[in-house]
């Protein structure tokens, strides 16, 4: 219970972060955190993002100005309430639309974040320290007479000079959640069960959650979405298909001229292949070129809805080349090679144009050139 001494698991860890939750600011979910979650925290592809503030600064620990009363909103949160620098803001114990009950206690916006594309662009940060200093948010102790008082005064309203607080004891101290990188992902497994064998927290893998989460709800939903395209695309190139073999018999003469000034079978066949494609390339360019701009026209309100940001050149997320091809996964050159799912849409449209203009242009290089002249 030392503040500094090393802990039971500092030597299998790299970086830890404590998160308190149970507050709201208006409908979005306040985090009391420490300066670490945005000067260590990575994110997106592989880590390699890093947290940006489109004005302000990040947590102190401490500052001149505020004292332990510092807060930083997520980019949603500041647009939506047209929030600023220096702006007070009040935490509700619980969600406001349940009854929730105002603190009272301020705290003063220090930093706005850039968009991220995360869950974080909707949530307000204080200062843990003055989320300790809230009233109701100190651990109860077994012997009220060891409590030590925190000397909590209420922040002075003119220039915002605070009273003298002396931070929550450590015995009085909780943590909802701590975010955990370790030194290696071989220490993962031992680390987690050793802590889940213990009565005093239990060890999570967020991303294996995801992936359960996924494998429940989404990955079903992407079935049938998937069934629909497929079915989508057989529609469409049956259409293509009965467009272009009703076309032959009013272009039969045509293709006997052709015949008839030198063109070859094989020729012939051609150009109704490549007729075939071009009507699919076509429609491929066409349905791709609307659905994109559908997301740029809603990207805002995708944006406010769920954080993710997205626009008119933002494609499908990169799956494994082998693996969409069902190819030998020991090729190693593929194993490795990722493109965009949108991106196989352009080998998949040539397929379907050949395999729906293969009948029709069979038809044409079957064509009989002395009937074809005489109508």
């Amino acid at each position: 219970m030392e503040a500094g001494r090393p802990g039971r698991f500092s030597q299998f860890t790299q970086l830890a972060i404590p998160l308190c939750l149970g507050d709201y600011f208006h409908r979005f979910r306040v985090v009391g955190t420490t300066p670490d979650f945005f000067d260590k925290l990575t994110f997106g592809p592989e880590g390699t993002r890093t947290y940006q503030f489109a004005e302000g600064r990040n947590l102190n620990h401490h500052s001149k100005k505020y004292g332990y009363f510092d807060a930083v909103v997520g980019a949603t949160v500041a647009e939506e309430l047209g929030l600023k620098l220096g702006d007070r803001i009040t935490t509700t114990h619980g969600d406001p639309e349940q009854g929730g009950e105002s603190h009272g206690t301020p705290f003063y916006i220090v930093g706005i974040l850039a968009p991220s594309g995360t869950p974080n662009d909707r949530a307000a940060f204080i200062n843990i320290e003055g989320f300790y200093l809230m009233k109701g948010h100190g651990k109860p102790l077994e012997k009220p007479d060891d409590v030590v008082p925190t000397g909590l005064e209420q922040p002075a309203e003119t220039g915002h000079q605070h009273g003298h607080y002396q931070p929550l004891p450590v015995e009085q101290r909780e943590v909802t959640a701590v975010l955990v990188r370790t030194v290696s992902g071989e220490v993962v497994p031992g680390l987690q069960n050793t802590i889940n064998e213990d009565q005093v927290a239990q060890a999570v893998l967020p991303i294996l959650e995801i992936y359960r989460l996924f494998d429940t709800f989404v990955r079903p939903i992407q079935r049938i979405l998937l069934a629909l395209t497929v079915m989508i695309c057989i529609v469409s190139g049956v259409s293509i298909l009965v467009s272009i073999y009703n076309s032959m018999s009013d272009r039969r003469h045509e293709i006997g001229v052709m015949r008839a000034l030198g063109a070859s079978r094989n020729v012939v066949m051609s150009v109704i292949l490549i007729e075939a494609i071009m009507l699919s390339m076509a429609g491929g360019a066409l349905g791709w070129t609307m659905g994109h701009t559908i997301n740029a026209l809603a990207a805002a309100r995708i944006e406010q809805q769920t954080g993710v940001s997205i626009g008119f050149w933002t494609l499908a997320p990169p799956v494994k080349l082998a693996e969409a091809l069902g190819a030998d996964p020991d090729i190693v050159w593929l194993e490795h090679l990722r493109v965009s799912s949108e991106l196989l849409l352009v080998p998949g449209l040539i397929l379907l144009a050949i395999v729906v203009g293969i009948f029709p242009a069979i038809t044409a290089y079957r064509t009989d050139v002395a009937q074809a002249l005489e109508r």
